[in-house]
């Protein structure tokens, strides 16, 4: 026998007890003698079998029934008790198909669609953040095109009074944007990583990523995590940097602005004969 049918029998034992229990109550509370049901017979038998039945309470407003008078003799007869009929009480088990709607979420079906749930979500959510890293931005910001202004502009911002150069960092883009040497090296030979005069420098490191800070002095980028040291173009000098700084590609509009490509990276290695001469004074990481 299923859970279910078990309990629907306890649910059954359960009412019949109840109805019994106020059946009883009730016929208790309603002042109903059951001794006043009894017939004339039924009480001769009990007295010749020796029975002592308790005396009827006489109430004053009911009339008081008038005393039988046995047949001389019948008490003398056998009189033979009324025979005990045994009741039987049959239970019937009836089992009713529910729909679904009825019986309710079982805890196996709740559990389950909770556990169905959370790895929809969670696989929505892993879903949406890698197509977000996948998707390229093409509405501006890192990854895009970056308007960065006038190349004139850039240029008057770069080069100081004394002919000292200070770039101009351009953070939505995340470069540095550094006048370009009177003849390229080898290493840039027909490479976009020129234009109007300018170049755009990637601020990372390309030995373990860190921020590379420009340094006025020795009119040098040095990264200050591990000692790796570039000229004012990016060009390798010293340190564990395995190549020159990574640079965007950039062209110029027809309006005379500069566009940062941040989307295409151009990587060039270290260059054999610098074209441009670092350090230029003190460095400051130390060393020379």
């Amino acid at each position: 026998m299923s859970g279910d049918q078990l309990l629907l029998v306890g649910v059954a034992v359960l009412a019949l007890a109840a109805a019994v229990g106020a059946f009883a109550i009730a016929a208790r509370r309603s002042g109903v003698d059951w001794r006043k049901s009894l017939s004339d017979e039924t009480r001769a038998a009990d007295r010749s079998a020796g029975v002592e039945l308790p005396p009827v309470p006489v109430s004053s407003d009911e009339p008081q029934p008038e005393p039988s008078v046995l047949p001389i003799g019948a008490a003398d007869e056998p009189v033979q008790a009324a025979a005990a009929v045994a009741v039987q009480v049959e239970t019937e088990q009836r089992l009713v198909e529910v729909s679904p709607e009825e019986s309710g979420v079982t805890r196996r079906q709740f559990f389950n669609r909770a556990l169905g749930v959370t790895f929809g979500t969670f696989s929505g959510l892993l879903g949406t953040s890698m197509l977000a890293f996948a998707w390229p931005r093409i509405s501006g910001g890192f990854g895009s095109d970056v308007n960065a202004g006038p190349v004139g502009d850039l240029l008057a911002q770069a080069i100081n009074a004394d002919g000292s150069v200070t770039p101009v960092f351009v953070p939505e883009a995340r470069a540095y944007v550094v006048p370009g040497p009177p003849q390229l090296s080898d290493e840039f030979a027909g490479k976009p990583v020129e234009a109007g005069g300018v170049m755009a420098l990637w601020q990372k490191c390309v030995h373990l990523g860190c921020r590379v800070p420009w340094c006025s002095t020795s009119q040098g980028f040095e990264c200050p995590c591990h000692g790796s040291k570039y000229n004012g173009i990016g060009e390798y000098n010293a340190g564990p940097a395995p190549r020159n700084l990574d640079r965007f590609a950039v062209e110029l509009t027809d309006g005379g602005d500069l566009i940062i490509k941040t989307g295409t990276v151009v990587e060039t290695p270290r260059a054999f004969q610098p074209s441009v001469s670092y350090p230029q004074g003190p460095s400051c990481i130390g060393g020379g």
